[in-house]
């Protein structure tokens, strides 16, 4: 298996991007990369937005982004392609997310929030298996899960 890396969105990957497809039903769980990267340009002093890469294909995005207000970094919109699912691929992406966020890009935080359906049941696993715990906040249909870094 070639090794999973992350790309920052730029003016040659962005296509790559678009072409990303959720798996049925997945659409109620995350926005499309084009949503997101809508969201990025307007946050664009706070946040980066990634292609995640096997070797040479876009596989899946996500954005990490730093709340400012709350002194806390969000990961939002993780999605792999459905053609790219199963493969242990979200897990790797996520893991190099909070080493990047490791290295305080935007803020002195080692907080790292997200929010997940607690339907999304392979979410809700991989989340939890990488040290996130629930809060106790919402965020409309969505649970808050937050993680501590050292």
């Amino acid at each position: 298996m070639n090794s999973i890396h992350l790309e920052k969105i730029d003016e040659n990957n962005f296509l790559q991007a678009f072409g990303l497809k959720l798996g049925e039903g997945q659409d109620k769980f995350v926005s499309h990369p084009i949503r997101s990267l809508a969201q990025a340009y307007v946050y664009r002093d706070q946040c980066t937005p990634f292609g995640i890469f096997c070797g040479e294909t876009m596989v899946g995005y996500v954005m990490v982004i730093y709340d400012y207000d709350l002194e806390e970094y969000d990961v939002w919109h993780l999605m792999i392609d459905k053609e790219h699912q199963g493969r242990g691929y979200a897990k790797a992406a996520m893991r190099l997310c909070l080493d990047y966020i490791t290295g305080k890009p935007f803020g002195d935080s080692q907080k790292v929030v997200m929010t997940c359906a607690p339907e999304n049941i392979p979410a809700m696993r991989l989340y939890r298996g990488l040290g996130f715990r629930e809060t106790g906040n919402a965020d409309e249909d969505e649970i808050e899960l937050a993680l501590m870094l050292p």
